[in-house]
């Protein structure tokens, strides 16, 4: 296997890992009991620091090693996770995650800058290790010297220099990513390999060969300082794939008879085995094979898990049967992985452009059928719709991800900035299962950002000022995500102080965007947020107040076809709601026209038709004893053509609020592929974007967002104009 071809696959693996870290990291503080977490984090390290070894990326396995080091202590309960010691692995991740970085940009050696930094870290480090392990911290890794010495139940294995190893590869190794030629390459950082054999006997015939199979086993010898436990530690990536037996190559004649008698193979295939590498001489081999033959069969199994030898503290340990939980964990998160595959996102981005082009195809297909009146040619053309339609619905699948490690990542915003400003503020999120568009999930995440930043420094209060206002000192930030009429729905929240209602009224009249005397709603007052250069901080600090990031947000949301709206209460906190579409590439609409243009609207967002009825003159209707206010189609894109003799109106839902609209005609349901709108017509208000009709015409999406929230301010006038008349005439 060429090392450079499965390098990517351990850059996109090493990044998950650190995810996995980081995220263990920020819970263990509050995990009880903490062993598992502190294990699972020493496991990420070590399995990086396996990894990089197999590469060669000796900077990456140096500084592992150390972190691998001060987690091994803190296993050991001899270091506590500590806020500062959490920060610094914190720290330590980044600093793997820019090792890996570089690495993906071609730099396999680490330069003097990143050099520098990883030195300060490791500096830090030191102080969490003993002293005989604080020495040799910034030491890099050599070959052929000690690599790992620590404490362990049989003290006199630590003065073991000399071992026997016996290597068993499964079947599924190869399947897994493991190459067996790179194991022992790794194996060689421990220490000096001074003899193998390589066991091919459970290779079957030619014919029945599975290239995908690995049949491989070895037999060694391997001189090393490490130390059992960490020569265990080298064993840990493997488990899942792999049969290891290890002891002492001085070991009693009775230890090997038992490993003779554990192996797979014919106690003579391997004694000679055990020749060949140089653990035996031909003479104990042959003792070892008569004291196999004078044992029972009882006498001759192996000693149970974690068994000690009466003649050695440790004989003979069977690293794969002394960890068969781990192993069974193993083996079902590989089985797992077998169940999905990585697929390039260019590719499945090319795959919904083919399809889109399908559905227009397609369409243009029925609208032929339906045109020369052809029964079969219409029946085929049916059948073809649907099948469209179900690749369609699969192809966006494929698309469709969990927002939940998005969410995540904000768990480390929220530690360092409330590290940064002193506060205590924990992060609670929920919805972490809810899909949507990938294109989507990585454009949120920068707006998010802010907000949650804004969140920790505008929002919550320091400790005294929460105690003073009698709320918990450690505030709260809760972040949202839910499925509602074909949107996403993510509120970002928090129990801080609230906006200033006052304050923000005072800086817009200061900067003129509201003139004196005018009467704003509170979500017109908080809207004003959104504007450019907006702040009501008093000082500028490197987290806020020179007034960029809420107008850069809400135009990134906007151009995602979304709305944002806050909610929000003095004293009590901020609710921050943004409503996105779950894909920007096709969704089900539903065409309607006015004279003979066409226009599409979002099935989703669609309550009921109903017919045209309202008393002449009123822009509201009666919808089962409640108003609908409703908004002429006709009439807001200035169409010059006469209404048709009976119209509908589309009753339009969103953000739990109804509208009206009036069309002349319902044309039905049509897969729409959505067309962003050119630069020239962006500031178009009430149209989202266009689609391409089987006829080859071009219809508009409307904006039911924006319809809705114009009907409904449009009501809200009207019903102020009213009532202030009628209180003038009273």
């Amino acid at each position: 296997m060429n090392a450079d071809e499965v390098l990517p696959t351990f850059i996109i693996e090493s990044r998950e890992i650190l995810v996995e870290m980081e995220s263990a990291l920020l819970r263990v503080k509050l995990a009880e009991p903490q062993k598992e977490l502190i294990n699972a984090i020493f496991r990420s390290a070590h399995t990086i620091k396996g990894s990089a070894g197999l590469f060669g990326l000796a900077h990456i396995v140096a500084f592992t090693h150390v972190i691998e080091s001060v987690l091994d202590r803190a296993r050991d309960d001899e270091v506590q996770m500590t806020d500062d010691l959490i920060a610094l692995l914190l720290n330590c991740c980044d600093q793997i995650g820019t090792f890996v970085d570089a690495l993906a940009s071609g730099q396999k050696v680490a330069d003097d800058h990143t050099v520098q930094q990883s030195d300060v870290l490791l500096a830090q480090l030191r102080d969490y290790l003993a002293p005989d392990q604080a020495q040799t911290a910034n030491q890099p890794v050599p070959a052929e010297q000690d690599v790992d010495v620590i404490k362990d139940d049989a003290s006199s294995c630590d003065t073991v220099n000399d071992w026997h190893i016996s290597l068993r590869f499964g079947p599924e190794a190869l399947r897994n990513g493991l190459d067996p030629l790179s194991f022992i390459r790794y194996l060689c950082t421990l220490g000096e390999i001074t003899g193998l054999v390589t066991l091919p006997d459970a290779l079957p015939p030619v014919q029945k060969m599975d290239p995908e199979e690995c049949y491989l086993g070895f037999e060694m010898t391997f001189e090393s300082k490490a130390g059992r436990k960490a020569i265990d530690n080298a064993f840990e990536f493997l488990r899942g794939d792999c049969k290891i037996w290890l002891l002492p190559t001085d070991s009693p004649i009775e230890d090997y008879t038992r490993l003779i008698q554990a192996l797979p193979e014919e106690p003579a295939r391997v004694a000679a085995l055990l020749v060949d590498c140089g653990s035996l001489t031909a003479a104990q081999s042959d003792a070892a094979l008569a004291a196999l033959s004078a044992h029972t069969a009882d006498a001759a199994q192996p000693q149970p898990v974690n068994t000690v030898s009466k003649q050695r503290p440790v004989a003979i340990v069977d690293v794969a049967d002394t960890t068969l939980p781990k192993q069974k964990q193993a083996r079902d998160q590989s089985s797992q992985e077998h169940q999905s595959i990585r697929v390039d996102a260019d590719k499945l981005d090319q795959l919904i452009n083919q399809v889109s082009e399908l559905i227009t195809a397609g369409a243009s297909v029925s609208l032929i059928a339906r045109r020369v009146q052809n029964t079969e040619l219409q029946e085929s053309a049916a059948i073809l719709s649907s099948l469209i339609e179900t690749v369609r619905d699969s192809a966006l699948q494929l698309r469709m991800v969990k927002i939940g490690a998005t969410f995540n990542r904000f768990q480390r915003v929220v530690h360092d900035v409330a590290r940064e400003l002193g506060k205590d503020i924990v992060l609670e999120v929920d919805g972490v299962d809810t899909e949507l568009d990938k294109t989507v999930v990585e454009k949120i995440g920068d707006p998010l950002m802010h907000l949650i930043r804004n969140a920790i420094d505008h929002g919550i209060e320091s400790a005294d000022l929460r105690s003073a206002r009698n709320k918990p000192a450690q505030g709260r930030i809760r972040l949202d995500a839910r499925h509602d009429s074909g949107s996403i729905v993510i509120s970002v929240s928090d129990d801080g102080a609230g906006l200033q209602h006052d304050k923000i009224l005072e800086k817009a009249l200061e900067r003129g965007l509201i003139a004196p005397g005018d009467h704003l709603s509170d979500q017109e007052v908080y809207a004003l947020i959104f504007e450019p250069g907006f702040s009501t901080a008093d000082q500028v600090s490197n987290l806020s107040g020179r007034g960029v990031g809420m107008d850069v947000v809400k135009r990134n949301i906007t151009a995602l076809r979304g709305s944002i709206e806050i909610h929000s209460q003095h004293g009590i906190g901020t609710t921050i709601t943004v409503r996105l579409p779950l894909t920007l590439a096709i969704i089900d609409g539903f065409l309607v026209a006015i004279g003979k243009l066409v226009f599409a609207i979002p099935l989703d967002m669609i309550d009921e038709c109903i017919e045209f009825s309202a008393e002449p003159g009123h822009d509201y209707t009666n919808l089962r004893g409640q108003v609908l206010p409703f908004i002429r189609l006709r009439s807001l894109f200035a169409v010059d053509s006469a209404a048709s003799r009976r119209e509908n109106i589309v009753v339009l839902k969103h953000a739990g609020q109804k509208a009206g609209l009036v069309v002349d005609t319902l044309l039905g349901e049509f897969q729409t592929v959505i067309k962003p709108l050119a630069k020239l017509f962006s500031q178009v208000k009430c149209i989202s974007g266009s689609t391409i009709l089987g006829s080859g015409e071009v219809a508009l999406i409307l904006d039911v967002p924006a319809l809705v929230k114009r009907c409904v301010n449009d009501e809200k006038s009207i019903t102020a104009t009213s009532h202030a008349q009628t209180q003038e005439q009273s």
